[in-house]
């Protein structure tokens, strides 16, 4: 059984740059030529993009496409799926190939201890002894519930019946495909940072997955990353 921290994120593939948010936008004005009207002017480019993101003029964001792999628990998975609109999804399945035990347990930064009440909490860092205590009962869990699931497989019983016995800290890997646009709603929502402009509340495992996903996406679409950023982490 393998006990891992941290999730995985990697950019798979990629047709995702900020002229394809330009060439889009021009149309409305050039029309064919808009195209040929891409990197001309750098400073126009940057102001365009700026603008668009400002006033909320979200479908020229839309023209590009990003496709991620992410190995990550199954609560993650839970509250990634929740982001229906823009994205695509394909996760490994416990019906058809037998799951591997690796399982979630929190790092010694995963903040424990939540205080306040719904719609108003904080969480606050756990002492020493929470922190042993949640990892000996993660373990103690996690090796149950897998001897429990391999037993079951050695007598026969089907993959898709067996797994139900599986607890949400398992790992699974899923590819997801996104634009830009509904990438940026989604870190509105799943991270948390001062420049937005809407409070956000994430819970710490997906803004992991999240935190990794923006920074690959800045490396693409730099113009349009710092534009979300400098208004207000708002998706158009």
């Amino acid at each position: 059984m393998e006990l891992v921290s941290e999730v995985t994120v990697e950019l798979v593939k990629h047709s995702a740059a900020d002229s394809d948010v330009l060439f889009a936008a021009r149309v409305s004005t050039a029309g064919e030529k808009s195209l040929a009207a891409v990197g001309q002017d750098a400073e126009r480019s940057t102001g365009l993009i700026n603008f668009l993101m400002r006033d909320r003029h979200g479908s020229p964001f839309e023209h590009n496409s990003m496709t991620f792999f992410v190995s990550a628990p199954i609560l993650v998975f839970r509250e990634f799926h929740r982001h229906r609109v823009g994205w695509s999804y394909n996760e490994e399945s416990g019906r058809y190939r037998e799951l591997r035990p690796v399982f979630y347990v929190p790092g010694p930064d995963r903040k424990l201890v939540q205080e306040g009440r719904p719609g108003k909490y904080v969480f606050v860092e756990g002492d020493e002894t929470q922190h042993k205590l949640v990892g000996e009962a993660m373990e103690r869990s996690y090796r149950e519930s897998y001897a429990a699931y391999q037993e079951m497989l050695a007598a026969g019983v089907a993959r898709e019946v067996a797994r139900a016995v599986l607890p949400v800290g398992l790992f699974s890997s899923m590819y997801a495909t996104c634009n830009a646009r509904s990438l940026m709603h989604f870190l509105s929502l799943r991270t948390r940072d001062d420049r937005g402009t809407v409070p956000s509340f994430p819970q710490r495992e997906i803004e992991m997955v999240a935190e990794k996903m923006e920074a690959l996406w800045a490396g693409l679409m730099p113009i349009t990353h710092a534009a979300f950023n400098a208004n207000g982490r708002v998706a158009p």
